[in-house]
């Protein structure tokens, strides 16, 4: 019996994906909801797990396939089955062919080659030809990223699947694995190049040696004479090295998540770069005393002196695609903020008094996203330019609210978004809010989850904002801005009490939102927030 992998679903607008890596291979013991394999889409990377426990019996779709929805890609036989003998994944199948071409295989002493020598993982055949390192797969709208890392410098040895270097694209970071077994003869896109779909990043002698790894070429001298010379100034040599060194991109994620501090990892890529894997190590080490501070740098008068404490780091393209997302809403739309209070006793009072008995009932906690939710959903369907956009000459209002909830992660902003949150009940609407904004931490959002808001809010109150004005979240017309929970005097009824207040700010577009509408919004959800009542009598 046998059991079959399709692609999940990708996202209504997405069509197809690609094969990025098998993490498995034909007669490999998996168990449920294992990874088998990694497919790329035009934004986001997917992960495929395995639906039953067994045998990995046959691969359908070869790394760099492009498949669309519901595709087949392998299939997962009994535990004790053997897997079909022509099921073998592309990689194992060129290894196969016999070595045809001079320009591939040669036994001569030449730049990029090295003598054959058979392999220590059983292989029979090992040429000892050059390999390339091609970029893999990046969507199908994605023409070029950025090489953050290497991890492996020309001549050291590789194992099959082994990471080489991670690249950096507008929404995620791709990782290469070695395609083969071998040493790394040369590396040809350097740190912080720019390279297309197709590039050439490396080549591997297949089957060759760590001892009898090429030289480097003349390019990796010059960078290493480069690197030396990087950091201008008299500071510590060894905060000159400490600034020339990026560590990866995850690690960099894995150490915001698992709050650990750089100087308590231990890197074991080149030149000391902290890996995911060192993060990990790191993080299940029992905790140490800190160590001590160094001693403060000495305030220089010579601006030269202060470029050794500096630390110079490209943007990811993550943080570049913000950036410009940001500034073109500022450069597009009319923006313009209202603001206004509110008195968020009702809520609090609420919440303490039925906390208990929703959390019991639903098994999710009653918190204020909720309330804002239901609020905005009532005051949109009063105002509905607050809910519409701009599409060149026509305004296209939307009868439903797909909800944008902006979550700041360690990678950047993001904005998931619950789907037809005025249908939702208040429980519904806690559960998808957790769901993703844990997906967003960590690193696991897809597209499809991104896609289609109409309206969004944005809860800066979480870190201590008293008062911001958001920037809109293109192509929508309104974004809502929550704050800092704050105990002031107010009056009530001709008296002064002390209540807990809220800022609320409401950015809108006023090429399509009057004045008059966005007040009104922004009063609506006032008083819903204020009288929760209304929320159910729909007033």
């Amino acid at each position: 019996m046998t059991t079959e992998v399709r692609v999940p679903a990708l996202g209504e607008s997405v069509t197809e994906a690609t094969i990025a890596t098998w993490f498995k291979k034909p007669g490999d013991e998996v168990a449920v909801d294992e990874m088998l394999c990694e497919l790329e889409t035009d934004k986001v990377t997917v992960e495929v797990p395995s639906p039953a426990a067994g045998v990995l019996a046959e691969i359908i779709a070869n790394e760099g396939d492009t498949v669309g929805p519901d595709a087949l890609l392998a299939r997962i036989a009994e535990a004790g089955s053997s897997p079909k003998p022509s099921a073998a994944p592309a990689a194992a199948k060129d290894e196969d062919k016999p070595a045809a071409k001079p320009a591939e295989t040669t036994t001569q002493p030449q730049a990029r080659t090295e003598p054959a020598e058979k392999s220590q993982e059983g292989k029979n055949n090992m040429s000892g030809k050059s390999v390339d390192v091609m970029v893999p797969a990046l969507g199908e709208s994605v023409t070029e990223a950025t090489v953050a890392t290497w991890f492996k410098k020309v001549g050291d040895a590789v194992a099959v699947d082994e990471m080489l270097c991670e690249l950096e694209t507008d929404k995620v970071s791709v990782e290469v694995p070695s395609p083969v077994a071998g040493v790394l003869a040369e590396i040809i896109a350097d740190e912080g190049a720019t390279v297309d779909a197709k590039a050439r990043l490396a080549i591997i002698t297949e089957g060759a040696t760590a001892g009898a790894a090429p030289a480097a070429p003349a390019k990796e001298a010059k960078a290493a004479d480069a690197e030396k010379v990087e950091s201008p100034g008299a500071g510590p040599e060894e905060l000159k090295q400490r600034s020339d060194v990026e560590d990866a991109p995850s690690a960099k994620k894995a150490m915001a998540e698992a709050g650990v501090n750089r100087d308590q990892v231990t890197g074991s890529g080149r030149d000391g770069r902290v890996m995911k894997e060192d993060v990990a190590k790191a993080a299940s080490a029992p905790q140490q005393a800190a160590p001590a501070a160094p001693a403060a740098v000495p305030s220089q008068p010579r601006p030269a002196a202060d470029a050794a404490r500096e630390e110079r780091v490209k943007m990811t393209r993550l943080r570049q695609t913000i950036a410009r997302r940001l500034k073109d809403a500022q450069n597009t739309a009319a923006m313009l903020t209202t603001y206004n209070e509110a008195d968020m006793s009702g809520i609090m009072q609420l919440r303490n008094e039925y906390k208990d008995a929703f959390e019991k009932k639903h098994k999710v906690k009653l918190g204020f996203m909720s309330f804002f939710a239901k609020a905005c959903s009532h005051a949109l369907k009063e105002v509905p330019e607050v809910n519409a956009e701009i599409d060149g000459t026509d305004v296209v209002y939307k009868n439903y609210v797909n909800l944008g909830i902006a979550v700041g992660t360690p990678q950047g902003l993001v904005v998931p978004v619950v789907r037809d949150a005025d249908q939702k009940s208040f429980a519904e609407i806690e559960k998808e809010i957790g769901e993703l904004g844990a997906k967003g931490r960590d690193g696991k959002l897809t597209m499809a989850d991104m896609q289609g808001g109409t309206f969004t809010i944005s809860n800066g109150g979480v870190y201590g904002s008293l008062m911001s004005s958001p920037i809109l979240n293109p192509p929508q017309s309104g974004i809502l801005g929550m704050h800092k929970i704050q105990d002031r005097p107010v009056v009530v009824g001709g008296q002064i009490v002390i209540r807990p207040m809220m800022y609320l700010a409401l950015s809108y577009d006023h090429r399509i939102v009057d004045g008059k509408g966005a007040v009104t919004f922004l009063v609506r959800v006032k008083e819903a927030l204020e009288d929760p009542r209304r929320l159910l009598m729909d007033l």
